[in-house]
């Protein structure tokens, strides 16, 4: 039983980590809308990004990688002292990535967790993550949509590590992964068949701008619109009551 406590706690707490939302948490330091209240409804960078606020954006990207990579990473490094193998570094890199999807501080509403992936797959093994990323890339610039970049990668992650490196620990939970991470894409997929799918930085109607900046009068300077009808408004009734002395 002892022998089974260090690879639950390390797993316990890596879903922890991943739970905590970053794309919602930034969005609130900044001032900014819930990303889950505009554009797909995802808490997660592309979403954010569609709020406007690019630096927002880059940070909920580094942020979620970062809770993917760090807690795989430190079992890698650290965990063999403890007993613990390539199955747990496995286990506690899709606990959090799970924790990232239904995230026990958010109610269990979390994003699709393709930066967390991208994390745990640059930890596991840093070629395997470069390939995917650049995959990613890819498919991102000549397409222009994140979701299709996304599918599309994590499809061919789990055959790279097979491919490439061979079967391993991680190899089931690379494949679950990708699982979870192209069903979260069901909405998406529907879209992109519809043809009406958001591009990257396309802006979401709903999400807060970023202080400072003034909203624009659909017409035209608000104020100069307003301006123009008062200028106006004297010269009408000025002729209307010449009309009235000559009948």
């Amino acid at each position: 039983m002892q022998e089974l406590l260090p690879p639950l706690l390390a797993t316990l707490l890596a879903y922890l980590i991943g739970s905590l939302s970053f794309a919602v948490i930034i969005s609130r330091l900044m001032g900014l809308s819930d990303p889950r209240s505009y554009g797909s409804g995802n808490p997660g960078a592309t979403n954010v990004l569609r709020s406007g606020n690019k630096a927002a954006a880059i940070l909920t990207l580094l942020f979620d990688a970062l809770k993917g990579y760090l807690p795989v990473l430190a079992v890698a490094l650290w965990g063999e002292r403890y007993g613990l193998g390539e199955g747990t570094v496995a286990l506690v890199g899709l606990a959090a990535f799970v924790g990232h999807l239904w995230p026990v501080f958010f109610r269990f509403v979390g994003g699709k967790g393709v930066a967390t992936a991208a994390g745990v797959l640059l930890a596991i093994n840093p070629w395997l993550g470069g390939a995917t990323l650049l995959t990613w890339l890819i498919i991102a610039y000549f397409f222009r949509y994140s979701s299709l970049a996304s599918i599309v990668a994590a499809v061919f992650a789990p055959f790279y590590q097979m491919l490439i490196w061979g079967s391993s620990p991680a190899v089931l939970s690379i494949a679950l992964m990708s699982l979870l991470l192209v069903w979260r894409h069901e909405a998406n997929i529907k879209k992109l068949l519809k043809g009406t799918e958001s591009k990257l930085g396309q802006k979401a109607a709903g999400a807060k701008p970023a202080e400072g900046t003034s909203k624009k009068h659909p017409h035209g300077e608000g104020y100069q619109a307003h301006g123009h009808s008062h200028h106006h408004g004297p010269s009408h009734s000025h002729k209307a009551a010449k009309k009235g002395k000559k009948s």
